[in-house]
């Protein structure tokens, strides 16, 4: 019941009701059962269930009204408390701003008396006074304009007049008749009637100009203001009224310039006698709240009326429009500092408040749900006897889910299989059949399609590689590894792509980097092919450098410094900085401009950090933040033009991670790209691993040519030491000359021999006659001459008499030893390998078992080993393979298919192995005698997995079945015999 509960709420998306729904479903089946039990009527049932149906119908129908009228009035709250902090900002804000500019305006009253009243002659003028005020109308934010009016008795007009040269105006007049902007002209008004004083403005602000000589004492709302401010001392304001000359809404605010300073408590009488003139503050409140509100993000939200309130029976209107649909209204009280007038802001929404959809979409929603609930209540109650069927059945869904997950498990490793094995079988018989009489066009063809089944192959790895990504189970090895032979590997991968574009590809590794490392050479070797396939795919010109060197020496190599000049470069073409492409490294903290720290690591462990440099188009700065993105390209055109899936980045983004390091680049459109990279390793491989290690290096470079001198003759720095690291490999002492004129000195001077010269091809083009005079050197010398070679990048250049020994470059320890054979006569070999580790020495007389049920495989397998001299047979079945390989026989190895019809392979192994071991512990206690089993008392053949599933947990799986190697299609032929020659080489040791 407990189960069918929970499926149901899950189905329902209730599991927060669970708790509760068990405890109700529980009471109902308990009542059920009673009932059923003592009144036993079916209709009586149906009757109770039924009135408990209708009760739950109502009660949902209120709660939901509930519901409704409960959200709704929170979000009318919410509209008012919105309203409400809406306006009160407003009007803090237009209330600071007006203070701001009464305190400004009080203080100029100050500045009045002390430089005007108080000084004779006065400092200030109207000239003065309106430059003052303009220049500080900053600090005044709300007003339009200020102006100043003097207190002139009757008996003083005369005199004032005449000093000031006009004519005391009334303003009254204006005021009764206010004429328009255009037809204003101050001196067409009226002289000011005799009164006992006079406040004429003699100073104004530039904006309200057109009040100097109005009588303030002549107008009604300035009379008022006036007297007022002179009484109590503080400002005050007028009512609203319409301004001069404008005709705009307006007020005034009004401070007294007294004579002296008064006390604080100074009757008005006091105040009176002690006025000299009345500063006042002209508002244009229209304008000046209108200003205000625009700053504002929500201006047009609401709507904003400001009132001047002090008659509350008829309030006067100062700003804004009463146009609105909304009736809901929000009142904030202003005080500008003037206690006889009362001012307040208004605020509504522009618009009706919208329909409470979320109100009305929760009530139905829940309406909905409640009535859900009911149905899956009542047929719970009616199918509770088809529980028991039910969770029968969704166990048998379960355990059918269990085994699709098993499934899913081994999907990648079936499709894997199911591709690669078929196009192994197409590599391996076009390799094949490249070593039959072809001629050129033929070879051209089938180098072709040797090109297109890698492509495919190397998709449908970075698909597969991508599934493994996203499901999670990408996971690494730990073995020794060469780091030398992975990258003349990859040198050799392209090589040929290199050499037809015309491009320099080169390695250096920094001399701190071991020599053998423990981790996963394989994925590590994809991840600088991704970085150099794709520079090989966007340079056309110049060159792609990889660099090898531990973080901690990277910022103190001067060898991987890059500096603006392009000498300092490979190819002397511009490069992206490098040092740009490991900033963004959260592992490397910078406290200065040269300061770097890096993470602690264990002795045993080392980081290494890998840079790809070319020159070639650069990345465009929109694309650069997708750069890692899966099935991501910089152009739609890019696939088109260089081929890819745009997700070779993204994996190597992923295995980086894996190898607890980071990936970053560096790019300048049209100068180049440098991608850099850091990996951790162990430089400590275990005891089992140094055992193996041999199965993992590459064929070591011959030692004919230690203690042999050479000349690298180079103008570019870095080259010259990348040309000298190669050869310094083998063993050679090298000297670097930077032009052919030291080189032909130092040949003529003699001292030490010199065995062989490198000089670069475009140095030696560069000046013929110099080239010329160096193989007329050479040929007239005196002994054996040393022997002239020329590193190229371009096959296309044809050797003659006068041309040196052309190397094809990119420089690698193997191919460099096998020219340096072939042309120095020092061991020569005819296929160019290494005398010391002939794999036909290794190989010849083998007797090696093949055991596939795919035909094409076994005649791959069987032509590669049968090339160096192995004798092979081949079977198709597990069960062949137990009955050769059973004690005593004399096969010296056996490759097996993991995936066979009958047997497969870990079967066949795994008995094979149980056979080895019964009869290895016969013959140990005397069971069996060592003559019937050739002599031999330990029998272990060694038995490599030959499969096309690229999984780690396969290769798990053949090692704990018994299996020595693993070996995945489909393979390259070298990789094949060299598992197997590698393996023969450690028998020759003493492993076997």
């Amino acid at each position: 019941m407990n189960w069918f509960i929970y499926e149901v709420m899950e189905a329902k998306g209730g599991l927060v009701w669970v708790q509760f729904w068990e405890k109700l479903i529980g009471k109902c089946c308990k009542m059920h059962h009673q009932y059923y039990q003592y009144i036993g009527s079916k209709k009586a049932r149906n009757t109770w269930w039924r009135r408990v149906l209708v009760a739950w119908v109502l009660c949902s129908v209120f709660g939901s009204l509930w519901i409704f009228h409960y959200m709704s009035s929170q979000a009318t709250e919410k509209r008012k408390e919105g309203l409400g902090s809406m306006c009160d900002e407003r009007a803090r804000m237009l209330q600071d701003q007006f203070n701001v500019s009464m305190n400004h305006i009080q203080a100029m009253s100050i500045l009045i008396s002390t430089f005007h009243h108080a000084k004779n002659p006065s400092a200030i003028d109207q000239r003065t006074f309106a430059r003052y005020t303009e220049r500080t109308a900053f600090e005044r934010p709300l007003t339009s304009g200020v102006a100043y009016a003097v207190r002139v008795l009757h008996s003083e007009r005369e005199r004032f007049e005449k000093q000031q040269g006009w004519t005391i105006k009334r303003m009254d007049k204006i005021e009764q008749s206010p004429v328009h902007e255009d037809d204003y002209a101050p001196e067409d008004l009226e002289p000011s009637p005799t009164q006992d004083e006079y406040a004429p403005v003699i100073f104004a602000q530039d904006t309200i100009s057109h009040v100097v000589s109005l009588d303030m004492l002549s107008g009604k709302e300035d009379r008022k203001n006036v007297l007022r401010a002179r009484a109590s001392g503080k400002g005050v304001l007028t009512a609203p009224f319409k301004l001069i000359k404008t005709n705009r809404l307006g007020v005034i605010l009004t401070f007294a310039v007294y004579k002296r300073d008064l006390p604080s408590n100074a009757t008005p009488n006091e105040r009176i006698q002690a006025t000299d003139g009345y500063l006042g503050g002209v508002f244009d409140i229209e304008s000046l709240v209108e200003k205000l509100l625009q700053q504002l993000a929500s201006n047009q939200t609401i709507l904003v009326n400001v009132y001047d309130t002090t008659n509350q029976s008829h309030p006067i209107s100062m700003y804004g429009k009463d146009v609105s649909e909304d009736g809901l209204q929000h009142v904030s009280p202003l005080n500008f500092g003037d206690p006889d007038r009362k001012h307040e802001m208004r605020c509504r929404f522009k618009q009706k408040q919208p329909w409470p959809w979320l109100a009305i979409s929760t009530s139905i929603g829940i309406l909905i749900i409640a009535l859900l609930l009911g149905y899956i209540f009542h047929a719970t109650l009616n199918r509770i006897t088809k529980v028991e069927d039910d969770y029968h059945e969704m166990m048998e869904l379960k355990k059918r889910a269990e085994a699709a997950d098993v499934a899913k498990s081994q999907f990648l490793a079936t499709v894997s299989h199911e591709i690669r094995s078929p196009m192994n079988g197409v590599l391996g018989m076009l390799d094949l059949l490249m070593d039959t009489g072809l001629d050129f066009t033929q070879q051209d063809f089938v180098r072709s399609v040797q090109d297109s089944g890698k492509a495919l192959v190397s998709l449908v790895n970075e698909v597969l590689d991508q599934a493994k990504i996203e499901s999670g189970k990408l996971e690494l090895e730990a073995i020794p590894f060469n780091l030398q032979a992975i990258l003349d590997d990859i040198l050799s991968l392209f090589s040929g792509k290199s050499q037809e574009k015309g491009l320099e590809l080169a390695v250096y590794i920094s001399d701190s980097v071991p020599e053998m490392l423990v981790g996963d050479p394989g994925r590590f070797r994809q991840i600088i092919t991704n970085l150099v396939g794709n520079s090989i795919k966007f340079t056309e010109q110049g060159h792609i450098f990889i660099t090898v060197n531990v973080v901690e020496e990277v910022l103190e190599s001067i060898d991987l410094e890059i500096e603006s000049s392009t000498n300092s470069t490979l190819s002397g073409y511009p490069v992206a900085n490098r040092r740009l492409s490991w900033a963004g490294f959260q592992t490397l903290s910078q406290d200065g401009p040269t300061a770097c720290h890096f993470p602690p690591l264990s002795p045993d462990h080392i980081n290494l950090m890998v840079s790809v440099e070319d020159t070639g188009v650069g990345i465009p700065l929109e694309a650069q933040s997708r750069v890692f993105t899966p099935f991501m390209q910089v152009r739609p055109s890019t696939s088109r033009t260089h081929g890819g899936t745009g997700i070779g980045l993204s994996i190597s983004k992923c295995l980086v991670g894996l190898m607890k390091g980071e990936i970053g680049f560096a790019s300048v459109p049209t100068i180049g790209s440098t991608f850099t990279f850091t990996a951790v390793f162990s430089n400590e491989p275990s005891e089992y691993d140094k055992s193996q290690q041999i199965k993992n290096t590459s064929i070591s470079p011959s030692s004919a040519f230690k203690g042999m001198r050479a000349l690298v003759v180079d103008h570019r720095p870095i080259r010259a030491k990348v040309s000298r690291y190669h050869i310094q490999r083998l063993g050679i002492n090298v000297e670097l000359l930077p032009d052919l004129n030291q080189c032909v000195h130092t040949t003529m001077i003699g001292g030490s021999a010199i065995n062989m010269i490198f000089v670069e091809q475009d140095l030696w083009d560069k000046d013929m006659s110099i080239s010329d005079v160096l193989i007329h050197n050479l040929r007239n010398s005196n002994g054996v001459p040393p022997k002239l070679f020329l590193l190229t990048n371009s096959s296309d250049i044809i050797s003659d008499v006068l041309t040196p020994i052309l190397i094809l470059k990119p420089l690698r320890a193997g191919m460099l030893a096998a020219s340096l054979h072939r042309f120095m006569g020092v061991g020569i070999n005819r296929n160019g390998e290494l005398p010391v580790h002939s794999l036909r020495h290794l190989l010849l007389g083998r007797k090696i078992l093949i055991i596939d049920d795919n035909k094409v495989n076994r005649i791959v397998a069987a032509g590669a080993l049968k090339r160096y001299g192995a004798d092979v047979v081949c079977k198709n079945s597990g069960i062949d393979a137990i009955r050769l390989l059973t004690p005593p026989h004399r096969f010296d190895a056996c490759f097996m298919d993991i995936q066979m019809p009958e047997m497969d392979g870990f079967e066949a192994t795994r008995r094979i192995r149980e056979i080895e071991c019964r009869i290895n512990d016969s013959i140990e206690v005397g069971e069996q005698s060592k003559e019937a089993y050739e002599n031999k008392c330990n029998w272990h053949v060694p038995i490599f997995a030959m499969t096309a599933d690229v999984i780690q947990a396969t290769h798990e799986k053949c090692l704990r079945c018994g299996m020595d190697g693993y070996v995945t299609k489909p393979f390259e032929i070298d990789r094949l015999y060299r598992e197997v020659s590698q393996f023969f080489h450690s028998t020759s040791n003493g492993s076997l």
